[in-house]
């Protein structure tokens, strides 16, 4: 839980750390200027792509509650975070690095935004569940994974009949139309 924590706040500053890392490497380890001025505009694109995943991430409910990235989240930032912080340390593989950041970049992105649509819809059948739950007459679950956690089951049961049979109500409402 502490890996995954960590990473849950370590993605906003890689968003900023990184692409500094970029163009701070790439000066040490001997690049030339030219490339560091292409390097440099990668590392913008770069910082923009780290931001959006990020925010991709945090837009899941289950990573906002718990502060905390899932495993499989850890394991593609890992993987994408160690090309891009290879990037400076080989100039003769900058290339295909670069190749393989953008790659992995779009690979994580579709990763990130396939999880929060499956987030989205697990929630959704949740929600759907405990529709027609109450529209039955069950009393909702009270598990914790429960998809309302304010709702109890004290406020889904049935309010009493006051002395009426187990029948529910119809309300018509008839509708008058203006002649013109």
């Amino acid at each position: 839980m502490i890996i995954r924590r960590v990473f849950y706040h370590w993605q906003f500053i890689a968003a900023g750390a990184l692409p500094l890392w970029l163009l701070v490497g790439s000066s040490i380890f001997g690049s030339g200027a030219w490339a560091v001025l292409g390097i440099f505009f990668g590392a913008v694109l770069i910082g923009l792509g780290l931001l959006l995943v990020a925010l991709l991430f945090f837009a899941r409910k289950e990573v906002r509650e718990t502060r905390a990235v899932s495993y499989a989240d850890v394991g593609v930032l890992t993987l994408w975070h160690t090309l891009i912080i290879a990037i400076p340390f080989s100039a003769d593989a900058a290339g295909w690095l670069s190749v393989l950041v953008i790659v992995g970049g779009l690979a994580v992105f579709w990763f990130a935004l396939w999880e929060l649509f499956d987030s989205a819809k697990r929630r959704m059948r949740a929600m759907v569940d405990l529709v027609e739950q109450t529209a039955r007459g069950q009393s909702a679950p009270a598990a914790p994974g429960h998809p309302l956690p304010h709702v109890s089951p004290k406020t889904t049961r049935p309010t009493p009949g006051f002395g009426r049979t187990g029948t529910p109500e119809v309300i018509v409402i008839e509708e008058k139309r203006d002649r013109i």
